[in-house]
């Protein structure tokens, strides 16, 4: 795992975006194609903003997968994360081959579909950040670190309904939804690169409890470091409680 300081979420979003933009470009060169998963949430706006505005990529040759979403979520919410990467992502830029999660149908049927699609080929690079309770997608604590399924159903917890309340999706706690479709842990560590992106002190915890901790279900994103190719992008916020200087 590589680990990269930023002084600001800016400068960390266009450097992650860059890494990401690299491997997409790369793998429409070696297979005229590229299968990439998009995290949501308002740690990626500076990633994909800065993604999306960078030259030389083929989108029409990107194969886009979806990371997680609610269950029972209209997808005109606002929190609705197929909102979100349509806005921020899919129309953006006119990708035209996406598999998302639709939270309004029979959860198994969803899993059962997208699943299959991932299945079908390698994913080249998955974006992900890491949540206030240490959550990798929406794998909360203690996460399964054990399934060999693409997608699973998860029950979240109180720290992540909040963090969603704080960051100003929903109106009150009672409107976060309960459960939710998260691709699995094992299914994110397939991807041949992670790009793992995370800003703000409130992640501060999260992160050193993750990356200097014990690799545990507890801390879910702290499997992370198992993964032979991925690299986290920090601001010094997301950084100040880490006791090693990255090498």
């Amino acid at each position: 795992m590589n680990i990269k300081i930023y002084d600001d979420k800016f400068s960390l979003g266009r450097a992650a975006a860059e890494q990401a933009a690299e491997a997409i470009r790369r793998a429409i060169q070696e297979k005229g194609q590229a299968r990439i998963i998009a995290a949501t949430g308002a740690s990626q706006f500076e990633l994909l903003d800065s993604l999306t505005s960078l030259p030389g990529i083929a989108w029409k040759r990107v194969e886009l997968f979806h990371l997680d979403e609610y269950i029972g979520l209209p997808a005109n919410h606002p929190a609705s994360f197929r909102n979100y990467l349509l806005t921020r992502l899919i129309n953006k830029v006119g990708i035209t081959q996406s598999h998302l999660l639709d939270g309004e149908l029979d959860p198994a049927e969803v899993i059962r579909s997208v699943g299959s699609a991932l299945r079908r080929a390698p994913i080249d690079v998955a974006l992900v950040g890491i949540g206030e309770n240490g959550h990798l997608a929406f794998n909360d604590p203690p996460a399964d670190f054990e399934t060999e399924e693409p997608y699973i159903v998860v029950t979240l917890d109180e720290a992540c309904r909040k963090q969603q309340l704080g960051e100003g999706w929903f109106a009150n706690l009672s409107e976060v939804p309960r459960q939710a479709i998260s691709m699995s842990v094992r299914q994110i560590l397939q991807a041949r690169e992670i790009v793992c992106a995370v800003s703000d002190a409130r992640k501060a915890r999260a992160v050193a409890h993750c990356l200097e901790g014990e690799i545990s279900p507890l801390a879910p994103a702290s499997i992370l470091r198992t993964h032979a190719n991925t690299t986290v992008y920090l601001d010094k916020s997301a950084a100040a409680l880490l006791t090693k200087t990255p090498a």
